[in-house]
């Protein structure tokens, strides 16, 4: 405690230090007061100690058997131990039903319904490109699919290509043909004549928004809403991942994707981790190496490790357009030529934030009112960081969330409130998100159900390819 109170005291940011910098010195301040704490190491940890004099030094033992269990796999890049469990279309990933496309970018999910009638208007989902989209369709008690399948909506999930090297110069704007649009032309293909209601999470959030505003600005009405699921829109304030954010460090790695072809999963891996080293390094490692105790994988932890790679070129731009230059928020962003103006999305919002997320700040997720001026806005805030918060199930007792409402008359409320407005107003409540979220799209669909689409539409070119989880989530 004593050195923890000596570090920020003389590792206190100068007077006139950028904020960057300042961020980046509390940065290296935590990792040094990590490294440094006694209760890290065997012999000035009374407790492992004491542990070690019990079991006569067998948890030593078991603790080397699982350091070179682990030496062995960075080797041979084998996955953690208990992802077997977790088998892809076996236990996770196990929602039924067919891909109706498939291109070089993406592969199209449209899930069976469980029931004889339905929502009017389908849902599609854009996940993340820096996750395998499974994060929500896990095991059936905790698969966000299965559980908007079960309320009678009839869902389409995006499963993004794992990208080699020869998808180097993908970029954005191929996120958005081949990706959204791409998605989008099939969904209104399959179900004609309704509106789509629209989900990103994390960075396909942010897809989601601009190809929404881009579309609007284009007179394209198909999309009936939009969700954000703790998705940034305004990048000046980032949170902790502008520790790996300046003009030298993504010189760097600019350098080495151009090289690879792609950013490496375990090279993400390692930056997440480092900005919670107390919680995903230090702690994982004494647990099994010094206490000789290796707790069983989860599902979610079996997904976190199921990593994928970014293209070179379509990473570069995200970090530097959007984290950089922040040029989406200020209207500088274009696509095909073209401003984008997230004022321009006059659907209904639904917007997501997590409050101990530190890939997607709440703070920051919140700006979005500000910036898309929507005249029917929620924002609703979840216990739980960027994944855990996210996947919550429809019934967790150790969840709770807050949300408000703004509506058209409210518009330039929503547009001037700030986070302290918020949680000052917003109502509370106890449990999971899911199922306030569900009686939203619910009320934001038709009033009568209607029979369950076809699978796919082969007369337009989207015939059934094979079943649900597809080929690229294997990859």
């Amino acid at each position: 405690a004593h050195f923890k109170k000596w570090s920020v005291q003389a590792l206190a940011a100068a007077e006139g230090m950028a904020p960057g910098n300042a961020l980046r010195l509390e940065f290296l301040r935590r990792l040094c007061v990590d490294a440094a704490s006694p209760a890290h190491y065997l012999l000035t940890n009374p407790e492992l100690l004491a542990q070690t004099s019990a079991e006569s030094g067998a948890n030593l033992a078991r603790g080397l058997q699982y350091w070179l269990e682990d030496a062995t796999r960075l080797v041979t890049r084998d996955r953690a131990p208990g992802t077997e469990k977790f088998q892809v279309g076996a236990q996770v990933a196990v929602t039924p039903g067919q891909v109706v496309l498939r291109n070089e970018l993406m592969e199209l999910i449209q899930y069976s319904p469980q029931g004889a009638s339905v929502h009017a208007e389908p849902v599609l989902i854009t996940p993340a490109w820096i996750m395998k989209y499974y994060v929500l369709d896990l095991s059936p008690h905790n698969s966000l699919v299965q559980y908007l399948v079960s309320q009678g909506h009839t869902v389409f999930m995006i499963s993004w290509k794992n990208p080699t090297a020869a998808d180097r110069n993908l970029g954005m704007d191929d996120y958005l043909r081949l990706g959204l649009r791409a998605a989008l032309d099939a969904v209104g293909a399959i179900v004609p004549g309704r509106g789509i209601h629209t989900v990103g999470y994390c960075i396909g959030g942010t897809l989601l928004t601009i190809g929404a505003a881009h579309l609007a600005r284009s007179g394209d009405a198909r999309i009936a809403s939009v969700t954000l699921l703790a998705a940034q829109t305004d990048f000046s304030e980032p949170g902790e991942l502008a520790v790996f954010i300046s003009p030298n460090q993504l010189a760097a790695l600019e350098a080495q994707m151009q090289r690879d072809g792609v950013l490496r999963s375990e090279s993400m891996s390692a930056a997440f981790a480092l900005l919670r080293a107390s919680d995903l390094i230090w702690a994982p490692a004494i647990n099994q190496y010094l206490r000789g105790q290796r707790a069983p994988l989860s599902d979610l932890m079996a997904w976190n490790a199921d990593g994928t790679r970014m293209p070179c070129r379509m990473h570069s731009e995200y970090l530097t357009r959007l984290y950089l230059r922040n040029e989406l928020s200020t209207g500088s962003f274009t696509v095909n030529g073209e401003a984008v103006d997230l004022g321009a999305i006059g659907v209904p919002m639904f917007v997501v934030g997590t409050e101990t997320d530190h890939v997607a700040p709440w703070h920051s997720v919140f700006k979005t009112g500000a910036l898309a001026r929507s005249g029917d806005y929620t924002f609703l805030l979840t216990s739980g960081g960027h994944n855990a918060g996210i996947v919550s199930g429809p019934a967790n007792a150790k969840r709770r969330h807050s949300l408000r409402h703004w509506g058209d008359a409210a518009a330039a409320a929503a547009a001037a409130a700030t986070p302290a407005d918020y949680l000052a107003s917003a109502e509370q409540r106890a449990g999971s998100w899911w199922p306030t979220w569900q009686q939203w799209l619910a009320a934001h669909s038709g009033a009568e159900r209607v029979a369950p689409p076809p699978m796919g539409n082969a007369a337009a070119g989207y015939a059934p390819l094979g079943e649900a989880p597809g080929d690229y989530v294997r990859g």
